[in-house]
């Protein structure tokens, strides 16, 4: 951020002008690094939050740029996220495997269903969300995420000229469902629950 700004915003070698989103991406990062540390303190929780928001936050760089959720990425944090969960497990400690089954199992279900309509590469990202999340959060996360991605998706399609062969990426909807509720889901369904 501070070379960005010092720089105004351009190399410092070739002094060709660099994207605001990579500010942009690094000040988010830090906020929601600062924001976890602020919530959960120093503990073993606090390791899965910063590893799982830098996973996030790269799947919607990826995700923007290039539509891909590189199998390198997801492989790379799914050894970190295992340990990281076995070191602070949810309770009951198997509903991380269940969440991670399950949410596997549903957008791929959704993935057979529409016909390439959603990515490999979001299916194998709900394996790692279920892990850190367990099973209602990750549905939760999917609704979220969904409910999202429709309402804004729409918008895009209304004003692109493509119309409905717009290419909308669903990994920035997930990642920003994924953090929401990391943070509040139990304040969530606790929400919905009382309204029933």
């Amino acid at each position: 951020m501070l070379s960005y700004i010092i720089l105004r915003g351009k190399c410092r070698v070739c002094t060709a002008k660099i994207s605001p989103i990579y500010a942009v991406i690094e000040l988010a990062t830090g906020i929601l690094f600062l924001y976890a540390f602020w919530k959960l303190g120093i503990s073993y929780e606090l390791l899965v939050a910063w590893t799982f928001i830098s996973l996030l936050v790269i799947i919607v760089v990826t995700d923007l740029a290039y539509m891909l959720i590189p199998n390198k990425i997801l492989l790379f944090f799914l050894p970190l996220l295992v340990i990281l969960r076995l070191l602070s497990p949810l309770q009951p400690w198997w509903d991380s495997l269940l969440g991670a089954i399950l949410g596997f199992s549903i957008l791929l279900l959704i993935a057979i269903v529409s016909k390439g309509g959603m990515g490999g590469g979001d299916v194998k990202l709900f394996f790692l969300i279920g892990l850190v999340l367990g099973t209602i959060n990750t549905l939760l996360t999917l609704f979220i995420a969904a409910f999202a991605g429709m309402i804004v998706g729409k918008l895009i399609i209304m004003g692109s000229q493509q119309g409905e062969k717009t290419p909308i990426p669903f990994g920035p909807y997930i990642a920003v469902a994924a953090i929401i509720v990391y943070f509040y889901g139990g304040e969530l369904v606790s929400w919905y629950l009382n309204l029933l």
